[in-house]
């Protein structure tokens, strides 16, 4: 007979309560959603107290709803409540987080992610007892509007302010008129954020998925530089033949099908004195690194959408935790003689990595 195992009756207790608090917190990630889809973030982003019947003739919403959801924002101290005057109001310095799209510190991008991506799990059990994955086409249109807004933050503050910056000759290449190439552009952000800062600069982007590409020019457009930055629907063996002074592609190789054929094409496609941005997750490939947020994070968004792409295709499924030995590793193969790890503390996600021929 097996030996029973002891177990501590407290320990079990504790661990249940866990389990509500996480049930609680996924439950919670709708609420978010709902808040940020609606507008009331923005509308408590005054940080003035109101009260339930304030708020809802203020955004027009139903106050019966609003009430459950001013619940769930005070349970879960995103949002602060006086029981005396029954008025609610959220604390001056959540609003960059929640509030503020322009703010490096917004979260709406992440917030939207989090409902496409757990919609998806029924798909991913189907890939976890028969293998392959859940493909691109199957993510709802919003999962890549949701992208869009939780890169943001990245151009608009870091790209051009200290990112290309602090590569070796980029930046003066490009206010010299040099080409750049972003390759997984989705919807064009970083691309249009290069061609505002640098006019004299030829700015392409490419991609595999044509709803970003279409997202990309109307971006464009809406940004003024429809005229100067070409986007094309087209995967990395397309770029082979052209030469680029620049190429970047912004957390792209982790998810593609055959990452290191794309990274050969990359090399293929650099110009002999010109640079590859490589931005990918600051990971690990061994567990034990990532016990973190950002591995807490990361690891149900691999499985969730990172790594199910690339298997569903065939591919590698490299998932999130690339890493920065594999990342080198396959730099080299690649034919990349340069490589170097960029120093950048803010933000603490993305990992940059300048590779030259």
């Amino acid at each position: 007979m097996s030996k029973a195992i002891e177990m501590d009756t407290t320990k079990v207790k504790q661990f249940s309560a866990r389990i509500m608090e996480d049930y609680g917190n996924t439950l919670r990630g709708a609420m978010l959603y709902i808040g940020d889809q609606v507008g009331l973030f923005k509308a408590l982003a005054h940080c003035e107290w109101v009260t339930l019947e304030e708020l809802a003739q203020q955004t027009s919403l139903n106050a019966r709803y609003l009430r459950e959801w001013l619940g769930s924002m005070v349970t879960g101290n995103y949002v602060t409540y006086d029981q005396e005057t029954k008025r609610y109001r959220m604390p001056p310095e959540f609003v960059p987080v929640l509030a503020d799209e322009d703010s490096p510190y917004f979260a709406g991008g992440i917030i939207q992610l989090s409902v496409p991506f757990v919609s998806m799990a029924p798909r991913v059990i189907e890939a976890f007892r028969n293998g392959g994955g859940c493909p691109e086409e199957a993510f709802p249109l919003e999962t890549w509007e949701g992208m869009e807004r939780m890169t943001m933050p990245w151009y608009k503050h870091f790209l051009v302010q200290h990112w290309i910056p602090s590569l070796d000759g980029v930046e003066e290449k490009l206010r010299a008129g040099g080409s750049v190439i972003d390759f997984g552009c989705g919807s064009g952000l970083a691309a249009i954020t290069m061609a505002l800062a640098y006019p004299e600069a030829r700015v392409y982007g490419s991609d595999f998925h044509l709803p970003s590409i279409e997202r990309a020019r109307a971006n464009a457009e809406a940004a003024g530089v429809g005229d100067r930055v070409q986007f094309e629907v087209s995967d990395s063996d397309a770029l082979v033949g052209k030469k680029f002074d620049f190429v970047t592609t912004f957390v792209v190789i982790h998810d593609a099908t055959d990452p290191q054929q794309m990274m050969k094409d990359l090399r293929a496609s650099t110009a002999d004195n010109g640079t590859y941005l490589m931005v990918e997750l600051n990971l690990s490939e061994d567990l034990h690194e990532n016990m973190n947020l950002f591995g807490r994070v990361m690891y149900p968004q691999s499985t969730l959408y990172c790594m199910t792409c690339s298997l569903s295709h065939g591919g590698a499924g490299l998932g999130a935790f690339m890493g920065e030995n594999r990342a080198r590793q396959m730099a080299e193969v690649a034919g990349f003689s340069h490589f170097r790890k960029v120093p950048s503390e803010w933000p603490p996600m993305p990992a940059l990595f300048e590779l030259k021929p």
